[in-house]
């Protein structure tokens, strides 16, 4: 039996951005019918969707409305569709909070950028994927503050980081320029929306997919990739 390939997938993506949480689920899902056939190390890299967006944040339905300029029952149809979405890719962006739910913000996301790249490079892809998910509950999930610093540093602590740690990465004007470069990559690459899945550096899967398209497409990649090894 042949051992599994060993493929390394880089997942351009933002915490403000449902489409992505739902394309890792899917993701999961296709390698979870690859097991045995694939190997799979994955690495989030950032890309903002709102790189100009104040600190203090905007009202998701006056963002949609504002960028997309939907109405507020298209916005609401919208939403109701992506959380049936959601549902069925095995996420749920149900409040799950005591009382009633905070308005639903976006929010800046450069710092927590550099939290997990610095979660990537200190800690290795899975505990970088934990953190990641752990964000994408604490946005969609609790509608926490994805721009305050407190916030990043007790999600990260939950996680099991060393708070300290973390709160140096923040300050590490050295990483911000790290996660800068990678997020012009992007668009030296015409990445221009997430999630963007690029495969060994060389194959890109846009956009969220169904399990079966990843299942297809990394089975293409990995028979290329054993193919130019000889």
């Amino acid at each position: 039996m042949n051992a599994p390939a060993k493929l390394i997938i880089d997942i351009w993506s933002d915490v403000m951005c449902p489409w992505c949480v739902i394309g890792y689920s899917q993701l999961q899902k296709g390698l979870a019918q690859l097991e045995g056939e694939v190997e799979a190390e994955i690495r989030w890299l950032p890309f903002e969707l709102n790189p100009d967006m104040p600190g203090e944040g905007e009202g998701q339905a006056e963002h949609i409305a504002r960028k997309y300029g939907r109405s507020p029952a298209e916005a609401e149809a919208n939403r109701d569709k992506l959380l049936q979405i959601g549902e069925r890719a095995g996420y749920s962006f149900a409040y799950t909070g005591e009382g009633e739910p905070p308005n639903a913000m976006i929010w800046n996301t450069f710092q927590a950028h550099k939290l997990l790249k610095w979660a990537l490079v200190e800690h290795g892809p899975e505990v970088q994927t934990r953190l990641k998910r752990a964000l994408f509950d604490a946005h969609f999930q609790q509608r926490r503050n994805m721009s305050d610093s407190a916030v990043l540093l007790d999600v990260a602590e939950a996680q099991g980081l060393d708070r300290a740690g973390a709160e140096a990465a923040l300050a590490d004007e050295a990483l911000g320029a790290i996660v800068r470069r990678e997020e012009a990559q992007a668009w030296d690459m015409n990445i221009s929306g997430v999630p963007a899945m690029v495969v060994n550096g060389k194959y890109l899967i846009p956009g969220a997919q169904e399990p079966e398209t990843y299942v297809n497409a990394l089975r293409r990649v990995a028979a290329k990739e054993a193919a130019a090894a000889g």
